[in-house]
């Protein structure tokens, strides 16, 4: 285990609205209020299309072939994530959302793209004082928190 220390600055209550892609408005957001580091957690509903990574097609398998899911119909969905700067210094969104529709549900990263279905809110707590980073990870494909 790594692990480093930070103190809780800002905290945003934000509204996406319909149509917008989760991961891309909340790292606009980011950018725009100059949040390096935050958790956040988000609650609404995902649209029909929306997409979801559902793990690795193979375990421990290199190369890491993520599976994708493609939700079906409207869905409701609770999620929580983390937010930090990647080696570039832009923020980089980590979440994951469990959607639900008819007694069935799906577990995922919104990374490849969930889209919000009339609104989804969202809880950012901003983190101060922290150098955790998110790092390239070859030969896994993406970048790793360094905290």
């Amino acid at each position: 285990m790594k692990f480093s220390q930070a103190r809780q600055g800002r905290v945003f209550v934000l509204r996406l609205e319909d149509g917008e892609i989760v991961h891309e408005v909340i790292e606009q957001f980011a950018r725009e209020q100059a949040v390096k580091a935050a958790a956040l957690l988000i609650l609404g509903g995902a649209d029909d299309g929306s997409r979801l990574v559902v793990g690795p097609r193979e375990g421990r398998a290199l190369p890491i072939e993520p599976m994708e899911h493609l939700l079906q119909g409207t869905h409701e969905v609770t999620g929580t994530g983390t937010l930090f700067p990647d080696a570039q210094g832009a923020p980089l969104l980590h979440m994951h959302m469990a959607c639900g529709r008819q007694g069935k549900s799906v577990t995922g990263c919104v990374r490849q793209g969930v889209k919000v279905w009339h609104i989804m809110e969202v809880i950012v707590f901003e983190l101060l004082d922290t150098t955790a980073r998110r790092t390239p990870q070859p030969p896994m494909g993406w970048p790793f928190l360094e905290p």
